[in-house]
């Protein structure tokens, strides 16, 4: 059994592929990792408070390692810090990482190119699946989401805030990706089979936040497992506050 640690985004994504991999018994799956942004307390991109990142780790009942980087960052810095972070689980007996990512090949790509510079071989239990099928099979399950951040180059701010549910597929425009593989919304998940109970929160307010290339340049795409790199500048955020 190889000793794993999880890229968990706090996601549609990320939960299916967590429920997968805990059902094969090849990996034993003993750590979450998460990279989040320490100037706003928020999980990057998602814009989720860490409050929330943390109640799903307890229900989970994994360890959570976050690992935090400013607002501002560079790739070079952010790249570096990554292969360090990673290098310590590599010495820790861990061998293989998990990530969500469905089908963009330069992204598994550039992951696989930095995690065999470490000796981490990296796992996708979803590649290559189809993103409506999938998302299908994460509601029949039963796991509940919400949208937490919408790139406005895509999806209004009705579409902020909305739980995902069959009603929700079928108002996606043909442009968007139905799981949003190309960046287009990110979620939060606040209970499934891999919750030990449900995650209590209530919905704030709704934001439009705009972004330079600069902001931008913290979204690496070493760990989370639902990002992509992108220099779309526009998002609508949804704020959930802990209950």
């Amino acid at each position: 059994m190889h000793k794993t640690y999880f890229n968990w985004s706090s996601g549609k994504d990320s939960s299916l592929a967590l429920y997968k991999i805990l059902q094969d018994s090849e990996y034993e799956v003993s750590k979450l990792i998460t990279t989040v942004n320490s100037d706003y307390k928020r999980v990057s991109m998602h814009g989720l408070r860490l409050e929330l990142l943390e109640q799903q780790a307890a229900s989970i009942e994994l360890p959570l390692q976050q690992i935090a980087f400013p607002a501002q960052v560079t790739m070079e810095a952010y790249s570096n810090t990554m292969r360090t972070k990673v290098t310590e689980l590599c010495s820790n007996g861990y061998t293989h990482g998990v990530f969500g990512d469905i089908f963009l090949e330069d992204l598994r790509a550039y992951r696989d190119e930095q995690l065999t510079k470490v000796g981490i071989k990296g796992v996708y239990p979803l590649w290559k699946k189809d993103t409506k099928a999938l998302l299908k099979e994460f509601i029949d399950l039963g796991f509940k989401a919400i949208t937490v951040c919408v790139n406005a180059k895509y999806l209004d701010e009705h579409f902020c805030g909305r739980q995902i549910d069959a009603s929700f597929i079928e108002d996606l425009p043909d442009t968007v990706d139905v799981c949003g593989e190309h960046g287009e919304f990110h979620t939060f998940v606040y209970d499934g089979p891999i919750f030990k109970h449900p995650i209590p929160f209530t919905i704030g307010e709704k934001v439009l936040r705009g972004y330079d290339k600069a902001d931008d340049e913290e979204d690496n795409c070493f760990v989370d497992d639902d990002d992509q790199k992108s220099w779309d500048t526009a998002f609508w955020y949804c704020d959930l506050l802990p209950e």
